[in-house]
C-alpha cells in the first residue's frame, strides 16, 4: 500500500481547520485519519488537532488480539468525543468547537480489508478505473431533506444550508459514527478528503485524474490544486492511498 497526504489552507481563508494523518505499525497495519475543525474563530483547528494526535497515540497503544477493530474505533471515537467537549467548556475561546472525523483502519497488504468509522461531512470515496463509490454518506441537513424527499439530488447541489452538518465530535455528550467494512480491489484508490475537496472536484475528473499515469504525489498536488482553481473556499485536506505500482 503506498499513499500521500495533502493539507491546504485554501485561496480564501487565513487558518487551516484541517488535519490530516496516516500512521503505521510494525504489525503492518496502517491508519488514516481526516479531521475538519468547525467553530471559526472558536477553535476549530484546535478541535482537529486533539482528534489527529490522539487517534495516533491511541492507535499506537492498540492491542488487536484484545479488542475487536471496530470495537476500538468506537472506543476511540468516544473518548476523543469526550475530551474536546471537556476542553470546550474549560477553556475560553473554545466554546462550540467541535470536528468531523473519518479514521480508517487497514491492513498493509495489496488485497488489504479494512474498517472506517465516519462523522460529520468528510468522505471517502473507493475509486477503481471503472467505478467511483461513495463510501460515507454526510451527517448534514441536506441530506435530512433528500431522505425525506422536500429537496432532490440537483437542488441538494446548490441548497444553502448545504455546508450544515447534524452531528460532529466533541459537540454531543455522546456520539453514534458509521462504520464501513471495505476491501481494496487490485488496481484502486481509497480518497478520505475534507468538503473543501469534494465541494469543488466532480467524481469523473478525480477518476480520470488518478489514471492518468501520474505519479501517486503529483496526483495529489492535483487534486489540491484544483480544488484552489475552482475557488479554495474552504481549507482543502485528502489522503489517497493505493494498492496500484507505482507509474514509471
Amino acid at each position: 500500500m503506498r499513499f500521500v497526504v495533502k493539507t491546504d489552507v485554501g485561496m480564501k481563508r487565513t487558518i487551516n481547520e484541517d488535519r490530516v494523518g496516516v500512521f503505521q505499525r510494525e504489525d503492518g497495519r496502517v491508519l488514516a485519519v481526516v479531521a475538519d475543525g468547525m467553530g471559526g474563530h472558536n477553535a476549530g483547528d484546535v478541535a482537529s488537532e486533539m482528534a489527529i494526535t490522539e487517534f495516533e497515540k491511541y492507535f499506537h497503544a492498540y492491542n488487536p488480539s484484545v479488542v475487536p477493530e471496530k470495537e476500538w474505533l468506537m472506543y476511540t471515537f468516544q473518548t476523543i468525543n469526550q475530551l474536546i467537549a471537556q476542553h470546550s467548556t474549560s477553556n475560553t475561546g473554545c466554546e462550540g468547537m467541535g470536528t468531523t472525523l473519518i479514521a480508517g483502519l487497514f491492513e498493509n497488504s495489496k488485497d488489504s480489508k479494512g474498517i472506517i468509522a465516519h462523522i460529520g461531512d468528510s468522505r471517502v470515496y473507493q475509486i477503481t478505473e471503472n467505478l467511483v463509490q461513495q463510501i460515507t454518506r454526510d451527517h448534514s441537513f441536506v441530506n435530512v431533506l433528500l431522505d425525506s424527499g422536500e429537496i432532490n439530488e440537483e437542488q441538494a447541489k446548490t441548497h444553502p444550508m448545504k455546508n450544515a452538518i447534524m452531528k460532529a465530535v466533541g459537540t454531543e455528550k455522546t456520539i453514534h459514527p458509521d462504520f464501513f467494512e471495505v476491501e481494496f480491489v487490485a488496481n484502486s484508490y481509497f480518497l478520505f478528503c475534507t468538503d473543501g475537496l469534494s465541494n469543488k472536484l466532480s467524481e469523473s475528473f478525480i477518476q480520470s485524474l488518478l489514471y492518468s499515469k501520474k505519479s501517486l504525489q503529483v496526483m495529489g498536488d492535483e487534486l489540491v490544486e484544483e480544488a484552489n482553481k475552482s475557488g479554495g473556499e474552504d481549507n482543502i485536506s485528502l489522503i489517497l492511498l493505493t494498492n496500484k505500482d507505482e507509474e514509471v
